[in-house]
């Protein structure tokens, strides 16, 4: 095992990869005032952005399902990694080489798995372009991809390889840069065979497959021999690094267009996404050898930022498979804030086909929204039935009013309601807008489990999660106040200190609010916070007794102050608010005990608890006259 990596090292891999940069690798971030950044939670499904970035403390924290953290803790979530794997990318990304206190620098064999996969996958899918690009063999790839409209420099562009026909070319190569067999077997680029491993891919045209932030996690191979026995398509299996439902083909391509357009175009196979992003429609994606479904719409979702003009393309091919692959998809539609529209390419062709025999501009106008997906799926199923006569109208209201009632929007719902009435050619269309009202009551009565369509899965979003931590009556000012005066000890520590710091635990009445200040003081107080922010905040984090704790702070450092001008009159104005009601709590404990010693008590003691009682009015009086200068 690797020793515990240098603490200085992981100090400067958090200050070297800026927060921001690593967070929009996964989603679309906009600006959300006070120098913080907000996008879609990729730990939660939402409808509007509560995930928050804040650039200048090196935290993120999501105030719908309280996850939070630093540059770190959001890769290792992100990608289910380690603390140490996660050190490890990133200390890759920024070029820096980590030390470790137990065994010196690290040394490849000691890495997590999750790095050596990756690490596998990239130097194979280097060797495999080497090959297309240059070995005699991969003569028919190359022509593979010639007569179908893509040159090298479009191979390149895409990485697309060639696994040679031998049996373990591959995991010989990978031996020799010092992979184990356990690791190639792990990794899905070998398999057992009689002898020991032998490569999965042979023969075979290979597309590999990155995920979000761009690294290749598993291969895509075309068959192209006629003696090769194996199916048309040949993918990586699952593995700690792959899962074909969480995968997009292309879409470290395709994302920074997503997110700037709004737009997503979603096609069948490798060469339709080639053919569209050649053709200009740098935002076309593909499934993986999986139909279209919930993971791939959170990721869809993170780049498009739901907003009102988003549009999902999906392009299917016109055969019965396209259609069902339509109707699939459609399964999906309400999990989308987005607008979703069909476009099926004239004579059934598919995008790479379409721009072979039409050009680009075909392919271009091809991914411009035609058929709302709604409509499509309602023909769809109204066209299996006789609607010349009242029996058939009738069947085809039964099943498609309830995929109608499923649409969460009202609007929309009345509208499709409307057209529905249309499709079936029924006259009375206030009694088909009723029954879709009434299915859609029914629904919303027994929690979004209302009577589904034949053949089809519940359209209702997932459950929010619950957050985690103790609740908190913000409308109550004690707390509000207390929570402010927090917000600026972690956040703009120079204008509370040193002020701050001589304020005790007991000066805050919410235990979560109490709980931070300890940590606050844990880690050395605030006037720490004014030498380095981000190690500061490091070190509240870590204090932090447990994971509410620690929630917490993150949450607090990065939420927006409530004042547009955050000024020292501001600080001081909620140091004064928090310090004036501890005293006054104190006043009123004395008063207290004062009554009960006027009856019978020590008269020495009593004298005592009048003069303390005494100089805390003074001192609250101070407070109230002269404000900070007083504290």
């Amino acid at each position: 095992m690797a020793g515990r990596i240098n603490d200085e090292d992981v100090k400067a891999v958090r200050d070297a990869v800026p927060i921001d940069a690593v967070v929009s690798e996964y989603l679309q971030l906009r600006n959300a005032g006070g120098g913080n950044l907000k996008g879609l939670c990729p730990f939660h499904d939402e409808k509007s952005p509560s995930f928050q970035v804040s650039p200048s403390k090196g935290l993120f924290h999501c105030f719908g399902c309280q996850e939070g953290g630093d540059t770190i803790t959001f890769v290792m979530k992100v990608d289910h990694l380690s603390f140490s794997e996660a050190v490890e990318r990133l200390a890759a990304q920024a070029g820096i080489t980590l030390r470790y206190e137990e065994g010196g620098y690290n040394p490849a064999h000691q890495r997590g798995e999750r790095i050596r996969l990756v690490e596998a996958h990239k130097i194979a899918a280097q060797w495999y372009a080497e090959q297309l690009a240059t070995g005699p063999e991969a003569e028919t790839g190359r022509i593979f991809l010639a007569e179908r409209g893509f040159d090298q420099a479009a191979a390149v562009h895409f990485g697309v390889g060639y696994s040679p026909q031998g049996w373990d070319h591959l995991t010989r190569y990978l031996r020799g840069k010092g992979f184990t067999d356990k690791e190639l077997i792990l990794s899905g680029l070998s398999q057992e065979g009689r002898r020991g491993p032998i490569d999965r891919f042979r023969g075979r045209l290979m597309w590999p497959i990155r995920d979000i932030s761009g690294e290749v996690v598993g291969f895509g191979a075309r068959k192209l021999y006629e003696a090769d026995n194996g199916p048309k398509y040949l993918n990586t299996p699952e593995t700690a690094i792959y899962k074909k439902s969480q995968v997009l083909y292309g879409i470290d391509l395709a994302k920074p267009h997503i997110a700037k357009s709004s737009r997503a175009v979603v096609v069948e196979g490798y060469t339709d996404v080639m053919a569209c992003h050649l053709a200009g429609v740098t935002t076309a994606i593909a499934t993986c050898g999986t139909a279209f479904g919930g993971e791939h719409i959170r990721i869809l979702r993170r780049l498009l930022m739901d907003n009102g003009s988003a549009r999902v393309i999906f392009t299917f091919d016109g055969d019965a498979a396209g259609q069902k692959a339509a109707l699939r998809a459609f399964e999906d539609d309400q999990k989308f804030a987005a607008e979703t529209y069909i476009a099926i390419a004239p004579d059934g062709m598919d995008p790479c086909e379409l721009r072979l025999a039409k050009g680009d501009e075909a392919v271009a106008d091809l991914a411009e929204p035609r058929t709302p997906l709604f409509e499509f799926a309602l023909r769809q199923i109204v066209d299996r039935y006789d609607l010349d006569t009242p029996a058939g109208r009738a069947a085809a209201l039964d099943e498609a009013a309830p995929i109608v009632a499923r649409i969460k929007n009202s609007g929309a719902q009345h509208e499709v309601a409307v057209e529905l009435a249309g499709m079936l050619g029924i006259l009375d269309t206030q009694f088909v807008v009723k029954r879709v009202a009434q299915l859609a009551r029914w629904a919303r009565e027994r929690g979004g489990k209302g009577p589904a369509p034949t053949g089809s899965q519940s359209y209702e979003a997932a459950p929010r999660p619950a957050t985690s931590g103790p609740a908190l009556q913000l409308r109550n000012p004690v707390y509000a106040t207390e929570r402010e005066l927090l917000k600026l000890a972690l956040q703009r520590p120079e204008l509370v200190s040193p002020a701050f710091d001589a304020y005790g635990v007991d000066e805050f009445t919410a235990a979560p609010y109490a709980a931070v200040r300890q940590a606050v003081l844990d880690a050395g107080g605030a006037e720490y916070g004014m030498q380095d922010a981000q190690e500061y905040l490091v070190r509240v984090r870590e204090a932090a007794p447990d994971d509410t704790v620690r929630a917490m702070v993150t949450e607090l450092a990065v939420e927006a102050i409530m004042r547009r001008t955050v000024d020292e009159n501001y600080a001081g104005e909620q140091l004064v608010t928090v310090r004036r009601r501890a005293v006054e709590r104190r006043i009123q404990e004395i008063q207290g005990t004062v009554k009960r010693l006027e009856v019978g008590g020590d008269p020495a003691q009593l004298a005592a608890v009048r003069n303390e009682l005494w100089v805390l009015q003074q001192y609250d009086q101070a407070l109230k006259t002269n404000g900070a200068a007083a504290l």
